[in-house]
């Protein structure tokens, strides 16, 4: 019975939400397989060079909250800009436009930390490949500059 009330409450919030995020789902998703993916390879890299610190390990994971919270904030953003849209009647055609910014920007800084830590511990990385997350890192940015349009915020 307890079990069946644990997967139930579970479920519900699950489900609460993916109903709250929508489209975000899924990006949000993404990022938090890439934190862990990327945690994972920062203790497989202290492990290596012999600087495993429980500190530190504590420290990463409150980074990755962190970025959550990061997440949130462009969220309440996305929220505040279509709530006032809305209440002007104007319709943007776009729901979760900085939250899902900050989500793409944080998945790309995760992959490239993953690379950066991954090469660390010796492992021979394309550099292409080091140079297309770097691009595409910075092409977010310059999109976040620039407003969704190209024209400058």
């Amino acid at each position: 019975m307890k079990e069946n009330i644990i997967k139930g409450t579970v479920s519900a919030a699950l489900a609460a939400l993916s109903a709250y995020c929508g489209e975000l789902i899924i990006p949000l998703a993404v990022l938090l397989a890439a934190m862990i993916a990327d945690y994972i390879s920062g203790m497989a890299k202290a492990w290596t060079t012999a600087q495993l610190s429980s500190r530190v390990g504590i420290l990463g994971i409150v980074k990755k909250l962190s970025y959550l919270l990061i997440v949130c904030a462009g969220m309440g953003v996305d929220w505040v800009i279509a709530t006032a849209s809305s209440a002007a009647g104007i319709d943007l055609g776009v729901t979760y436009f900085v939250g899902l910014l900050v989500i793409i920007w944080l998945v790309i800084n995760e992959l490239l930390s993953i690379v950066e830590k991954v090469a660390a511990m010796g492992v021979n990385v394309p550099g292409f490949l080091l140079k297309l997350i770097a691009r595409l890192k910075s092409h977010v940015e310059e999109k976040a500059d620039t407003g969704a349009d190209g024209n400058d915020a």
